[in-house]
């Protein structure tokens, strides 16, 4: 379990942030061009997610969490899990917001906390040093 008063793990959120602007950079990215490119905003968010699942375990296996061993099952479960909380909070949001891109980027910042701590939890539990 993460302990919030250390340091380091504060050290740990804050390239996990790092590399999330990274991250949502080639996402979001991704997901303007598929809307631009007149796909359906649910059809460009699985199709920009699934890029991004490779493109993000590689950023934080490397860099966010590079002191823990992963489990790329685990890693794959989370952003399954990820994705649903993606879309709930897509189709929720697209009800109040007029704009596709600003949906999907208000979304980004709602699960990006939820989804620092999966996978602190479920995906990048122990020190390799430990």
């Amino acid at each position: 379990m993460a302990e919030w008063r250390s340091l380091a793990e504060w050290q740990r959120i804050f390239r996990y942030y790092q590399a999330g602007v990274i991250n949502t950079a080639f996402g979001f990215g991704l997901y303007a061009l598929l809307v631009w490119a007149g796909l359906n905003l649910f059809v460009a968010q699985i199709l920009a997610h699934i890029a991004g699942v490779a493109f993000n375990y590689v950023t934080y296996s490397r860099y966010a969490f590079a002191d823990h061993r992963a489990s790329k099952r685990n890693f794959v479960a989370s952003y399954a899990l990820n994705y649903l909380m993606n879309v709930a909070a897509l189709w929720a949001l697209h009800h109040v917001i007029a704009s596709p891109y600003l949906a999907g980027f208000v979304t980004i910042v709602i699960v990006s906390a939820l989804n620092y701590l999966v996978l602190r939890r479920f995906v990048f539990l122990r020190d390799r040093a430990a």
